[in-house]
């Protein structure tokens, strides 16, 4: 039986190393480091690099459990629990010095979310979570603050919306043509900041009201939705089923929001 609330501390540590060394290597980061995984798609030595130090510690804390990474470091074959793997979610803002990038570790046993941490670089804040004992975040900045997060309370004209763009532009632009027409105006407003994890963490903590993404990897929203769900949200894919961990969709809200923003994103044709 794992102690999930002492293994996500653990984890905690491991995703702070890890950014400790994306840091350091933006310092003297070169765009000649640069490569193109597929069309506006980069890579870098530094997501290798963190990817090889989160895989390394993690096998230590936990040697039964497989992997999912982004970059494909590490595999898995049948283990009964999984580690899902981003370590630099955000690359193309890492590349241009634009904030948010984070570091994204989840723990996956089949289709359920047992352990959340992003750790966001820019702003030195640890967001994790555990099934069953709620999301926080810690900032280490001066004196440190752990949080206990819980989502907002706004309605849908209200509301300040992440609609973030794919690199899959061409199928998406269907449905972000549609979401803009229809939710920009008629709602708070609409932000895209570059990063799933953080999308869905800024969900959790209350500072976004709804998130929507397509054409994203497991890597990229695991954690984060764990975060939501533990602060008292609702996460779901494009079809509104909540048995996401599979697929490639995101919805995350407050609860309140979340049929307006599916019954939007429904009328286009997926």
């Amino acid at each position: 039986m794992i102690d999930l609330q002492k293994c996500t501390l653990a984890v905690c540590e491991i995703a702070r190393q890890a950014g400790a060394y994306i840091r350091e290597e933006r310092r003297k980061f070169s765009l000649d480091s640069v490569e193109r995984k597929h069309a506006h798609d980069y890579v870098s030595y530094v997501d290798k690099g963190s990817e090889q130090l989160i895989v390394s510690a993690l096998r230590e804390l936990m040697p039964e459990a497989g992997f999912i990474t982004e970059e494909g470091l590490a595999g898995h074959d049948a283990e009964q629990m999984v580690w899902v793997v981003d370590p630099l979610d955000g690359t193309t803002n890492f590349i241009h010095q634009y904030a948010p990038y984070a570091v994204s570790i989840a723990l996956l046993q089949g289709k359920t979310v047992l352990i959340g941490v992003v750790y966001e670089i820019c702003a030195d804040e640890c967001f994790y979570a555990w099934k069953g004992g709620g999301a926080y975040v810690e900032v280490r900045s001066g004196e440190v603050k752990n949080e206990k997060l819980h989502v907002s309370n706004h309605q849908i004209q209200d509301a300040l919306l992440c609609l973030q763009l794919p690199y899959n532009s061409e199928a998406y632009k269907p449905v972000i043509k549609h979401l803009i027409d229809k939710l920009y105006g008629n709602v708070g407003s609409v932000r895209m900041c570059g990063s799933a994890a953080m999308a869905l963490c800024d969900v959790a903590a209350g500072r976004l009201d709804g998130y929507a993404e397509q054409y994203i990897g497991q890597w990229d929203y695991m954690a984060g939705s764990l975060m939501v769900m533990e602060a008292g949200g609702q996460v779901s894919d494009y079809a509104g089923s909540d048995d996401f961990t599979q697929g490639n969709s995101v919805i995350a809200t407050n609860g309140i929001i979340q049929q307006d923003l599916l019954t939007c994103i429904q009328e286009v044709k997926l």
